[in-house]
């Protein structure tokens, strides 16, 4: 899974990887939870537009948002069978720009939180999709999720899961929706290669969502005899909702 992730790159970095024509200026975050607005490059109109989403995917036929899950993970192996991911898989898939993310390796009654990021600094995309959620009052609100896939072996020993990372030279496959159906845009839902990512434990102030700066990256030594609480779940949501911290922008 991916609860936390990372997006410390610069504006111009990221419009130079990405190659979108808007100029977004934002600052570097250390601690990006669901529920909170995120940076996402999708294809509109055969050409890459940077926009900002709720990290929560909405599908376009809920009625009332309060009675959903908070699905801001979609499992690879089943997008293309779930009523939740289907259409979105098919007509709206996006990369969600980021440095690195977080995840807790459980042990007994231990979570110990670790960073995991490019061996070479670099940033990187998350393979998303999208959706559009219109109320019954008439608002739009744009959503997205991050897709997931069984851990390689680098991220094996920390949890089972982690988000699909998709090449550089894959983005137009996973983007360009009209030319690459679901079934062949889904062959690029795979573990990372084990030599592009390193992880290290980090410090347990990155449960707590109001915690968001360079702090939360600095590797520490973990600590197997203490209790490191993950996000909480709440409800029926799957992360802790919004806290009031700065959003992304």
């Amino acid at each position: 899974m991916c609860g936390r992730f990372i997006l410390t790159a610069s504006p111009q970095q990221l419009r130079g990887l990405f190659a979108y024509p808007e100029q977004p200026n934002f600052p570097a975050r250390y601690n990006i939870a669901p529920t909170q607005p995120i940076a996402v490059v999708r294809l509109m109109n055969g050409h890459r537009q940077f926009a900002l989403m709720r990290w929560g995917l909405l599908p376009a036929w809920v009625k009332d948002p309060k009675q959903l899950s908070l699905l801001f993970n979609a499992r690879g192996e089943s997008i293309n069978d779930k009523p939740s991911f289907r259409a979105a898989m098919r007509h709206r898939r996006c990369l969600i720009p980021a440095d690195g993310f977080y995840e807790w390796h459980a042990s007994g009654k231990t979570k110990q939180p670790y960073f995991v990021h490019r061996r070479d600094g670099a940033p990187f995309a998350f393979a998303g999709l999208w959706e559009t959620w219109s109320g019954p009052n008439g608002e739009e609100l744009d959503t997205a999720t991050i897709v997931t896939t069984r851990a390689n072996d680098t991220l094996k020993p920390i949890h089972e899961r982690m988000p699909v990372i998709v090449p550089e030279n894959s983005f137009d496959t996973w983007l360009n929706t009209g030319a690459v159906d679901a079934e062949a845009a889904a062959a690029l839902i795979a573990p990372a290669p084990d030599d592009l990512l390193e992880a290290y434990p980090v410090s347990a102030a990155v449960g707590r969502t109001a915690n968001d700066n360079a702090a939360l990256i600095v590797r520490v030594e973990p600590a197997p005899d203490e209790a490191v609480a993950p996000p909480k779940k709440r409800g029926k949501t799957r992360e802790e909702p919004d806290d009031g911290q700065p959003s992304l922008f």
